[in-house]
């Protein structure tokens, strides 16, 4: 019973405070993992893959992925159900209140400063799952020695296909999403 009130709380605080959508909750999900023990870092890195190549929000994808693997189907259910009610909560609020606001420049500029905070949120988690794959657990700091090159290798070889070979530039996102899943499948680059 502790377990799933704690897998609620975590994510409940993660769905709180997580302004940018999924890739925001990744900060959030480095704090749980180093106090809950739940996951590691290579985990979390194996868990950006699977929720981007898999439908629905990045961010529940995760929490329900945790939430599985630490409680079972129970622990899905709750550690989804943690990070999406204060979303819930907040638009049923917001939606009361709405009409009375809309117009406000308060609200706007509240939104508008929102933005750079949101995006500094992303660009930090994905910088982390940069560092992550590139160097795997950084708890003892980065050093070049530690460099992936089978992951570097990789990293350049999608990206000459997705942004500089003409003939495959155009295809869509999941053909490469799919083809890296092979990829990380046939060479073992779960392990990352």
């Amino acid at each position: 019973m502790m377990l799933y009130l704690r897998l609620f709380y975590e994510f409940f605080k993660a769905g709180l405070f997580a302004i940018g959508g999924g890739m925001a909750t990744l900060p959030f999900l480095y704090d749980i993992s180093d106090k809950t023990g739940w996951f590691s870092y290579s985990q979390l890195a194996n868990m950006v893959a699977i929720s981007e190549s898999t439908p629905g929000p990045i961010g529940v994808n995760m929490a329900t992925y945790v939430g599985f693997t630490s409680g079972g189907i129970a622990g899905s259910v709750i550690a989804t159900l943690g990070l999406i009610t204060p979303s819930i909560i907040i638009i049923l609020i917001i939606a009361g209140f709405l009409n009375a606001f809309k117009d406000s420049r308060y609200v706007t500029s509240a939104f508008y400063g929102l933005r750079p905070a949101s995006t500094g949120l992303i660009a930090a988690a994905g910088l982390s799952v940069v560092v992550l794959v590139l160097f795997g657990d950084t708890a003892e700091g980065i050093h070049p020695e530690n460099v992936s090159v089978p992951c570097v290798i990789l990293m350049l070889i999608l990206y000459y296909f997705t942004a500089r070979c003409k003939k495959t530039k155009g295809l869509h996102p999941v053909v490469f999403i799919a083809a890296s899943a092979v990829i990380g499948v046939v060479f073992h680059f779960a392990g990352v």
